[in-house]
């Protein structure tokens, strides 16, 4: 889709084109495409097509909003879910004034400048790309934000962080070759999104949740963040945004549950009565020490987040199995032993192995009525298999 395809889905005919393909959402794309080749052209038969899958494929993102946004492919791939992103807007507000103007300087189809907007700020936002930031002005205006959301065609680089309350900041990590995890390579480059954030009041800038500590600013407050279980990003806040009792930070969504770094260090110890599996985003924040403390447990490595205790403790900052058996590994004497206990279906997880998961399935030759879950991992850098029984609720 071409920026001439997306503005005429923007005129009267573009809408009822785009009606009509969403009412064919799960049909054949040959008839669906042929239905509506019999009312309008190739080029706006073609967009309309994609708009409508790509609004069906949004909702898991945007909820109900999706029926009217647009997107394009990466920039849907790319965008921040709706809870997310309204979660880092009521950062924003809640650091510094109720009304703050922000710009948004790789604003994308728009997912942060809509729930900034929702939020109160008056955002003005840019892209380089002339579609993308067409959909985005599409978007503010299709959810009745228009009158406080501005969006233009310019280079980051060119924009003055000074003349606004809060920088926020998502660059591209997508390059010709596919995403890239070298902040080096996100567009705009780092060194640019750095001075751009050394010249604001406050900033935000929005990373992926892999990113290395060493490219963390000094002084910035870095946040990791959860929903429902798995990392989504991680932030970086500076000025009034970062809370500086804090320079790490994990955050569980929807609960809004938040973690701080203490300094504790977990001690190490024998397999207890139970396994916890940290979430993501308290391992990424280096929070493992935190959450062992929640639960009163100990590391079974000290290089390794699975943590052990003698208690069922209920938390939500760490999945919770009860420990049937702890192996060295070996795939014989693991096969004999879910064979004994007649385990037909088996969970694997694994963490520092170099076992094949699909390889280790096929290998057990199972036959059984029961379910386990193994995990597969080294304990005091020794090989080992953990044998539990169904999850426990926590």
């Amino acid at each position: 889709m071409d920026l001439d395809a997306f503005t005429e889905l923007l005129t009267p005919r573009g809408r009822r084109a785009l009606a009509e393909a969403g009412e064919l959402a799960g049909a054949d794309p040959v008839a669906a495409a042929t239905r509506l080749r019999r009312t309008y052209d190739a080029a706006l038969t073609s967009a309309a097509l994609t708009q409508a899958g790509l609004r069906e494929r949004a909702t898991a993102k945007f909820g109900e909003d999706a029926r009217v946004m647009y997107f394009t492919p990466h920039g849907l791939e790319q965008a921040t879910r709706t809870e997310v992103a309204g979660h880092r807007a009521a950062r924003l507000i809640a650091a510094g004034a109720p009304e703050p103007r922000v710009v948004d300087v790789c604003c994308g189809i728009g997912g942060d400048l809509l729930a900034l907007a929702r939020a109160g700020c008056t955002v003005e936002a840019v892209d380089t790309d002339p579609l993308t930031a067409a959909v985005a002005g599409a978007n503010a205006e299709a959810l009745g934000l228009g009158d406080r959301v501005t969006v233009r065609v310019a280079d980051a680089a060119g924009v003055e962080p000074e003349r606004y309350d809060v920088l926020f900041a998502d660059p591209a990590r997508r390059t010709s070759r596919g995403r890239t995890f070298d902040p080096m390579a996100y567009s705009p480059p780092w060194p640019v999104v750095l001075d751009l954030v050394s010249r604001a009041r406050t900033a935000c800038l929005k990373v992926a949740p892999g990113i290395p500590y060493t490219f963390i600013p000094e002084g910035a407050e870095a946040e990791w963040v959860s929903f429902k279980g798995e990392v989504k990003e991680a932030a970086l806040w500076t000025g009034h945004g970062a809370r500086r009792k804090a320079d790490r930070r994990a955050t569980l969504l929807p609960g809004g549950h938040t973690l701080t770094a203490t300094g504790v260090q977990a001690a190490v110890g024998p397999a207890g009565r139970y396994v916890y599996e940290p979430d993501g985003a308290a391992i990424r924040a280096h929070l493992v020490g935190e959450v062992a403390e929640l639960v009163g447990g100990r590391l079974l490595d000290p290089m390794i987040a699975y943590i052990t205790g003698d208690d069922p403790v209920d938390t939500p900052w760490a999945t919770r199995y009860e420990i049937d058996d702890v192996l060295p590994f070996s795939l014989k004497k693991l096969r004999a032993v879910l064979r004994e206990r007649k385990i037909g279906n088996v969970t694997i997880k694994k963490r520092a192995s170099a076992v094949d998961i699909e390889r280790l399935r096929s290998d057990l030759r199972l036959n059984g009525d029961r379910a386990a879950l193994i995990i597969l991992t080294r304990i005091l850098d020794k090989p080992s298999v953990i044998i539990c029984n169904q999850p426990s609720p926590s």
